[in-house]
């Protein structure tokens, strides 16, 4: 059977420790002049500055200079480290139904940032059992979408392929466990967690 493609970036699903996720995140900014577009399940870097004016988002509050870092999506690539992953954005008072966040659009931005978070990732190619274990990437050969607001960051199997890399993103934790994913065939989904994490540092995989 066919794994179907339905490519959404990484979506948290647990914490290491078993409990489930359970919705929480971190705001942070993005400014109007960073000209690339985000989506839900996008991985995402602290940039090292904040807010320099207040911000006043309706449905998420006021926040005041300085009090909201800026998060720029993540190069995909070795030595690249992630804060975390979009799970939602502020509502946009004059699109209400945007679920996404088009280039040079300032907003809040909601982050899984905790560093012990699981997310579930399709691979763009497939996975084999003796991957696990291993580091990997994500790639962005497709753009996310503009309709669902999902990302269409994948793992990737192809241009840089699971390996024994601490410099690499994230580690593979195992095969979701779910009748509508086959093992060892393209498309299938993976457990992951961040490796190489703004928060903690990376370690060799298996």
């Amino acid at each position: 059977m066919a794994n179907n493609d339905t490519r959404f970036g990484l979506r948290p699903i647990r914490h290491r420790n078993g409990a489930a996720y359970n919705g929480a995140f971190s705001a942070y900014y993005v400014p109007s002049t960073y000209a690339t577009a985000l989506f839900i399940g996008d991985v995402v870097t602290k940039t090292g500055t904040a807010n320099t004016a207040n911000v006043s988002a309706p449905g998420a509050g006021d926040f005041v200079i300085g009090s909201l870092p800026e998060v720029n999506k993540t190069a995909a690539g070795d030595g690249n480290a992630i804060t975390g992953v979009i799970v939602g954005f502020a509502p946009d008072p004059d699109n209400l139904g945007r679920i996404y966040n088009p280039a040079s659009t300032e907003r809040v931005v909601y982050v899984a940032d905790d560093p012990d978070l699981v997310f579930e990732i399709q691979a763009d190619g497939a996975i084999p059992a003796t991957s696990i274990g291993l580091n990997a990437v994500p790639i962005y050969t497709h753009a996310g979408s503009t309709t669902s607001g999902l990302s269409g960051a994948e793992l990737d199997t192809t241009s840089d392929a699971p390996a024994a890399d601490a410099s690499n993103q994230l580690t593979i934790q195992r095969m979701v466990n779910r009748v509508d994913n086959e093992p060892n065939l393209i498309h299938n989904k993976v457990e992951v967690k961040i490796n190489n994490h703004t928060e903690v540092a990376g370690a060799i995989g298996l």
